[in-house]
């Protein structure tokens, strides 16, 4: 793996706002960053920043010229980064998921949902995220204009991370604390639990009643916020200058995870490694998060 910032781009305004994310993400790392154009991976059925033409000839010319012209826009607007632009020949989940495997951090775009406030997440998107061996961030789309001059960045949102306990992972918890130093932001971490079916949980949506916040369920409530602390408790003290919120709810962490993200910078989220190559590899709570989150989704794969 290379220490660089990958950014898959295909033209579109997702991408490009993509590419603009980890352009700020390669300057807070001080690292290179890297655009990939695949070339099959447009499909033109969605606002393109170029207007694709028609012809191999011209197609082919249009292919190579969306990296470049992606690469100089992101040198004016953010002078003293180190950038590069590929246009790669192949099928874009094979050409991105070796993209990822070379770096450290991939970024890619995703289309907005108008008036749902969530992330249409295609089929490239989806399988790239299911088997990426690093790190995948899902940016939607910034609103115009993107092609003036670049205005002062707001500042760095909030970070937040979606925990399992079950299945802590260190890569996960690591990433999430890192990118909260790397932005002098507070880190707020939410993990969701799951009593015994008897102590009233509605399994099927998540609520429970109310014999679960009462008697031996408040103990458990207890117990599920203690240990939450004391699994975060080597990572305050290896990252001390991070202000961190914890908050451990009932059923589902999902809905909380997406109106947390509302107001957040970055909402991270972990996916277990998994030998066999069928399937998505995602679990309910990550897809609900990736099409309904409005900040930027970091997905972390973990053992």
């Amino acid at each position: 793996m290379s220490r660089i910032i990958t950014v898959g781009l295909d033209g579109s305004r997702e991408s490009l706002a993509a590419a603009n994310w980890a352009a700020r993400e390669s300057l807070l790392r001080d690292l290179p960053c890297r655009l990939v154009h695949a070339w099959e991976l447009q499909s033109y059925d969605y606002p393109t920043a170029y207007a694709p033409p028609t012809g191999p000839d011209l197609q082919r010319h249009w292919a190579e010229r969306v990296p470049r012209e992606a690469e100089e826009d992101l040198r004016r607007r953010y002078p003293g980064l180190r950038v590069s632009a590929d246009q790669v020949d192949g099928q874009p989940v094979p050409v991105l998921l070796a993209a990822a495997d070379d770096a450290e951090l991939l970024v890619i775009g995703s289309r907005g949902l108008s008036g749902i406030g969530g992330f249409l997440v295609g089929s490239v998107a989806l399988s790239v995220v299911a088997h990426a061996t690093n790190p995948v961030v899902l940016v939607r789309a910034e609103e115009p204009d993107a092609s003036g001059p670049r205005p002062a960045e707001p500042p760095y949102g909030k970070v937040v991370l979606g925990l399992d306990l079950r299945r802590p992972a260190d890569a996960l918890i690591e990433f999430a604390f890192d990118a909260a130093a790397r932005r002098a932001s507070a880190l707020r971490v939410i993990q969701g639990w799951t009593p015994p079916a008897h102590y009233g949980l509605d399994t099927g949506f998540g609520y429970t009643s109310g014999a679960v916040t009462l008697g031996l369920g408040g103990e458990l409530a207890a117990q599920e916020a203690g240990g939450l602390t004391d699994a975060l408790r080597p990572w305050r003290e290896k990252f001390p200058g991070v202000e961190v919120t914890e908050k451990s709810v009932i059923g589902g962490a999902a809905h909380h995870l997406v109106e947390a993200a509302a107001a957040a910078g970055l909402l991270v989220i972990g996916r277990r490694n998994r030998d066999s190559a069928i399937g998505t590899h995602l679990g309910p709570v990550a897809h609900a998060v990736m099409h309904h989150a409005a900040a930027p989704v970091a997905v972390v794969p973990h053992d």
